[in-house]
């Protein structure tokens, strides 16, 4: 039976590279499907969350951290960060509680100016300051903008997450649920299969590495021994990042695939045998054909 007062909206979730927009996905819908880094611009695509209770739908929208582009793939990254702000019921603006307002927030509150959505500010990492600490943030918020609410939480222990969920809902105009209950998020599998291969090579490799990379889900089937065979291909730009990846005697591609298997194996709930490959493509963040092709394609908002 459906409830008549059965609220539902898109909400999107902006912010500087590495504020934990990420952290506080998982944590909404209680599954690993938006990858987790200190590296900024962990997140490249918009990553849809899905959080269903009986009596409400939010679709969460994951954007990529707001910076500065430097090549084409930074160029669609920002775009598709401010699409995500143009159709939905809500937009928060999430913040570090542990990091003083700096210019790329200041630069991403001139472009919540001209959103037709309500803003809410949400303040996160508050487990890493004092709670006195904590006003003066508020307050310096308060002054740049005129939230309509003011949410101070911590992703990773999971402080006020419930009643911010709940001063969300109640604010989400009444709808439809636009997806069934137990799905929670709108991206294929072969999509976060690659972003947790992804997240290791980022965990794993030195600091040249991580922002040239991309990573391709070539093949996923079940083979007779009831294991789901998967292949993908993990991308660089140069011969070096190539010869890091691999590592002496293939140890470092050992490692990424043990380590991204556990977490694959997780969230498909079956074994798997994952087989990885390397290839270099040069200066593939800079060209419009290699970035369809790892899957970087314009919004379709």
């Amino acid at each position: 039976m459906t409830n008549e007062n059965h609220k539902s909206g898109f909400v999107a979730i902006v912010g500087r590279p590495n504020v934990g927009k990420s952290t506080l996905l998982n944590r909404i819908v209680r599954q690993k499907i938006a990858i987790m880094s200190d590296k900024a611009q962990t997140t490249r695509n918009k990553i849809q969350g899905i959080y269903t209770t009986e009596d409400a739908q939010i679709v969460f929208i994951d954007t990529p951290g707001i910076h500065k582009p430097k090549t084409k793939l930074g160029d669609f990254m920002v775009e598709t960060a401010y699409s995500a702000l143009r159709e939905v019921d809500s937009i928060l603006f999430m913040v570090s509680a542990d990091q003083p307002r700096g210019k790329g927030d200041d630069f991403i509150i001139e472009h919540l100016k001209e959103a037709k959505a309500p803003v809410s500010l949400v303040i996160n990492k508050i487990d890493t300051v004092r709670k006195d600490d904590l006003l003066p943030i508020i307050d310096d918020y308060k002054e740049q903008f005129d939230f309509k609410e003011i949410f101070p939480i911590s992703a990773t222990e999971g402080s006020n997450v419930e009643r911010f969920l709940e001063t969300l809902t109640e604010d989400m105009p009444e709808g439809p649920q636009f997806f069934p209950a137990d799905q929670v998020t709108d991206h294929p599998e072969y999509f976060i299969v690659a972003e947790l291969i992804r997240e290791k090579v980022l965990e794993l490799t030195e600091q040249e590495v991580p922002h040239s990379v991309a990573v391709v889900t070539e093949s996923m089937k079940r083979e007779d021994g009831d294991k789901i065979h998967i292949q993908a291909t993990i991308i660089v730009e140069r011969d070096s990042q190539k010869g890091i990846i691999i590592g002496k005697g293939g140890k470092m591609l050992k490692n990424i695939g043990t380590k991204a298997r556990k977490d694959i194996e997780n969230m498909l709930g079956d074994k798997v045998f994952l087989e990885l490959w390397v290839k270099v493509q040069k200066n593939w963040r800079d060209k419009r054909t290699d970035l369809l092709n790892y899957g970087y394609k314009k919004s379709d908002y």
